[in-house]
């Protein structure tokens, strides 16, 4: 997120955001459970793009306080701010932590008595702030210059932060570049690695007492030829332990060279020379670093097994030091972890999404025990190194993303919820709904959602959208959600039958379920997809007659090969789909998973690149398509949306195109434009299938 306003406005920030925090009721008594819709509160659009949306959760290591990021919309300033806050279990409050509208990424100092974050509120690039737990001004640690803090870790002595930034030119290298190259740039050739630094908080411990200083200068500690994605340092301050990505970033592949860039290494912090050691040679991308209690492993997530890249359930891994293959924990289970934290005597606590549920499991190497959940969808566990307590987001369809702490992490049903964000959501008449299964041609069940508008729970006969989720190794669950991406509810809430499929490929099915589009990326997924809209006519659910398709990501593959594989539909929405695979894999910043999908490189596998695009079959194509993207987006190449709006054009078929600028994969960028993305999706989807639902009434706000 880019710097607008500098920090002048924090405390006025502050004091808003105190006083609304004051207002709330006191803490819920309750477990985690749904609400129930109450008709006289409509769920509007306005309402639905104020949500509000949590970052990390961090526990403190004796249990006794969490650190929250949150994350809303600031329309008047046309960006996402960013907001940390401070539950005290004694006191049973939540307080504003940081509230320049810049902070984020927090974590705990091993004593507890400090709470790093980063903030690029004064800087071009995040940097190292540390406040006090106990409350009061912040430090400022770093300055790592262009690009800032790629990645931040605290020392074992809690005096210590080590951070890594990209290897700046000097002055002379500068001038030397400047005038052999002036202004061209040596594609790949021009990229830099990260440098680990450290640097020591100040020598007086009482940052209430002191503002905010100058950065300090780092002391290099190691270099790399990667760009660093995380780090922790072992108990005993001898080793520091990074996962690294490609030096453009972790969502960039240069070259084929995939998941090489995603590997594990580990600096040897007692030699004086700070040796770097690769610890496992992956052949896939390992996440959430971990070290195990005793300090003689880590544990680490992964979408495959360490001998072979693949996108399958999540999983799992613990790795000693000493060196080895990982080890799988529970291996048998045919759900996808999600998250996981460790408890003080090496327990592994992880939510679990199997089906259209995400409950809590204690996972062991050999299998995985549910522990007593509610239904809907548990994340971002967190448990303190010295306290049995559990913190989490909890949500499901009909009660609103908050998080909850429970007293032990054996019993995440009794845990209360600390914050009360999304109290006015609550409060809404939410639309309600139920899974739905059919049995593919092949003999395969598959499962959906289908999600009514507010007072037709379980009706028939109703205007129908298909939103198809991305991925895809992913899944729709019993969950809630608002944004641009995944706007179900708000939907329903006009009227719509919300229909969303897990087709094959798709999470929390096991892998044979997740693998078998390969290589029938779209044309298999499609095929089950067709067949769920089949058997959801034939319930009685769906009108026939009113029938939309959308989806953005893979979710907008499927909807551009489905508009050619059928032509029921009267309207389609789609975003960042493509509709051929060479040119998209040659685009692609993750292109290996596009070789894994379709079953080798675009020479190797010329006719599954050719069948399964939807470029070859437009001819057939009769429904009215509306088209976005980011105009940065390197994920899905926007030469494949200009591909796809200028063969409907090509065809005869109304279409339009929305492009926003400097936005990615992801909309993260300007909240306007998610907002503006489902309002125009929503008045194409009823003006094309001339459904009787209710218009988008919308103001225009202006924080």
């Amino acid at each position: 997120m880019k710097m607008t306003n500098g920090k002048k406005s924090g405390w006025m920030a502050a004091f808003i955001l105190l006083a609304f925090a004051l207002a709330w009721p006191g803490i819920a008594a309750a477990a985690p459970r749904a609400r129930q819709a109450q008709a006289k509160h409509p769920l509007t659009f306005d309402a639905f793009f104020h949500a509000v949306d949590f970052g990390p959760v961090r526990m403190a290591p004796n249990g006794q306080s969490v650190v929250i990021e949150t994350i809303r919309p600031d329309y008047a300033h046309n960006r996402f701010r960013t907001d940390l806050w401070l539950y005290r279990v004694e006191s049973r409050k939540l307080v504003p932590l940081e509230t320049s509208g810049y902070a984020s990424n927090p974590h705990w100092s091993p004593n507890g008595r400090w709470i790093a974050f980063t903030s690029s509120v004064a800087h071009h690039g995040p940097q190292v702030y540390v406040i006090s737990a106990s409350g009061g001004g912040e430090d400022l640690l770093t300055y790592a210059g262009a690009g800032g803090v790629h990645s931040y870790a605290w020392g074992a002595d809690s005096k210590t932060v080590f951070y890594a930034a990209k290897v700046p030119m000097t002055k002379a290298e500068k001038k030397e570049h400047e005038k052999i190259w002036h202004d061209v740039i040596r594609y790949r050739r021009d990229l830099r690695a990260d440098n680990i630094y450290e640097v020591k908080l100040p020598a007086e411990t009482d940052f209430s007492a002191t503002p905010p200083k100058e950065s300090r200068e780092g002391t290099l500690v190691a270099e790399t030829a990667r760009r660093v994605q995380q780090m922790i340092v072992t108990r005993d301050g001898k080793t520091l332990i990074f996962n690294s990505c490609s030096r453009r970033g972790p969502i960039f592949i240069t070259g084929n060279d995939g998941y090489k860039s995603h590997q594990v290494f580990t600096v040897d912090l007692a030699d004086p020379s700070h040796s770097v050691h690769q610890l496992m040679r992956l052949k896939t991308i390992a996440g959430n670093l971990q070290l195990s209690p005793d300090g003689k492993g880590i544990y680490f997530e992964a979408g495959s097994d360490p001998e072979q890249y693949g996108d399958l359930s999540g999983r799992i891994f613990y790795e000693r030091l000493a060196g080895g293959m990982p080890t799988r924990y529970a291996a048998g289970y045919t759900g996808s972890f999600r998250s996981y934290a460790l408890t003080p005597d090496g327990q592994v606590v992880s939510a679990g999404q199997y089906h259209m549920e995400v409950p809590v499991y204690q996972v062991a190497e050999q299998a995985q025990t549910e522990l007593p959940s509610q239904p809907g969808e548990y994340q971002d566990l967190s448990i303190g190194h010295n306290s049995p307590r559990l913190a989490f987001v909890y949500s499901t369809l009909t009660s609103p993303s908050e998080v909850y702490l429970a007293a032990d992490w054996r019993h995440p049903n009794d845990a209360v919820a600390i914050t009360h964000f999304n109290d006015f959501l609550a409060d809404r008449a939410l639309p309600r709904g139920h899974t739905f299964w059919w049995t593919a041609d092949d003999g395969a069940k598959i499962e959906g959602m289908l999600i009514f508008p507010p007072g037709k729970y379980d009706a028939k006969n109703l205007p129908m959208f298909m939103l198809i989720h991305g991925g895809p190794e992913d899944a729709d669950v019993n969950h809630w959600e608002a944004d641009w991406y995944q706007w179900a509810s708000l939907a329903a809430s006009q009227g719509w039958l919300v229909f969303e499929p897990n087709y094959r490929g798709s999470s929390g099915y096991g892998d044979a379920f997740m693998s078998r589009i390969i290589p029938h990326i779209v044309s298999r997924p499609g095929k089950d997809i067709l067949e769920g809209v089949q058997a959801v006519i034939r319930a009685g659910y769906a009108d026939p007659n009113h029938m939309a398709i959308g989806g953005y990501s893979y979710g907008g593959y499927m909807t551009d090969w489905l508009i050619t594989q059928t032509t029921e539909f009267k309207a389609a929405v789609t975003g960042a789909g493509a509709i051929e695979n060479t040119a998209n894999w040659g685009n692609d910043d993750l292109n290996y998973d596009d070789t894994y999908y379709l079953g080798g490189l675009p020479w190797q596998n010329e006719k599954a690149y050719n069948e399964q695009a939807a470029i070859w079959q437009m001819a057939k194509v009769k429904t009215p398509t509306q088209i976005v993207m980011g105009t940065a987006d390197q994920r899905v190449s926007t030469c494949e949306d200009f591909l796809l709006d200028r063969a409907l054009r090509a065809v005869g078929v109304p279409t339009e195109m929305l492009m926003f600028p400097g936005e990615h994969h992801g909309l993260g960028n300007n909240p306007w434009h998610g907002r503006i993305k489902v309002r125009e999706e929503l008045k194409w989807i009823k003006k094309w299938t001339k459904a009787d639902v209710e218009g988008v009434r919308e103001s225009h706000p202006t924080s």
